[in-house]
């Protein structure tokens, strides 16, 4: 069993987080197209659900800018956009920054296993180039990375954020980009979080976020030149 297996069993998971998960992975691996309306209805026959679960989560989605609920016109998928991207990492920088130096701190020792392992499988998922395996591994250990911080409210304020840039990687970078080179910068931090290591952990943040922000804006079109 994976290490995010693992770590789901141990949070018995509702309906309505059931419901999150899933519409959040199909926005995020662009099954549900940036741009595209959805329905609520639509998406519980798809999902064998009820539109209660599928309202809720939509509206956490809301929340978390991957969906826009527009009145009398429905919910549409938010589109890619560069410029809340270098937004949503600048906040994380600082966000992010408070969360591993905590996890570094606070974290018992059941919870750095799991990160290490996590960490672990995130480099199987880059060698082995398992796409979908990578996104769904880095989510597990982010979130194992923000319970083990014990800050509720700062996990809680980054945690939709990386489902935003999760989103951005995926939509431009999914084909050329190197998964084991993209997983190393995120092995990093957790491996110090692991450690312990407050100092190595904020610094390796700091690698990370500055690593995406590069990426991000080495999507700009270059302008054609004269001539």
């Amino acid at each position: 069993m994976s290490a995010v297996m693992q770590q789901d069993e141990a949070q018995p998971t509702t309906l309505n987080e059931e419901a999150y998960r899933r519409l959040e992975e199909m926005i995020v691996t662009l099954q549900l197209a940036p741009g595209s309306v959805v329905s609520e209805a639509i998406l519980g026959r798809q999902m064998g659900m009820g539109t209660t679960p599928i309202r809720e989560a939509l509206q956490r989605l809301s929340r978390e800018y991957l969906v826009q609920v527009l009145p009398r016109r429905g919910v549409v998928v938010t589109a890619v956009d560069l410029r809340q991207q270098l937004q949503v990492l600048e906040t994380r920088r600082e966000l992010d920054r408070l969360v591993v130096r905590a996890a570094a701190r606070r974290a018992s020792a059941a919870e750095r296993e799991l990160i290490r392992d996590l960490a672990a499988e995130l480099r199987s998922t880059g060698q082995e180039g398992d796409l979908l395996g990578f996104l769904r591994t880095d989510a597990g250990m982010k979130l194992a990375i923000a319970r083990a911080s014990h800050n509720q409210v700062a996990a809680a304020a980054a945690s939709p954020l990386h489902a935003v840039s999760r989103r951005f990687w995926y939509f431009h970078g999914r084909e050329a980009a190197s998964l084991l080179e993209t997983a190393k910068w995120h092995i990093d931090v957790a491996n110090a979080v692991a450690a312990g290591d407050e100092a190595q952990a904020v610094a390796a943040n700091e690698a990370l976020i500055g690593h995406l922000i590069s990426f991000a804006r080495s999507t700009i079109p270059e302008l054609d030149s004269p001539g």
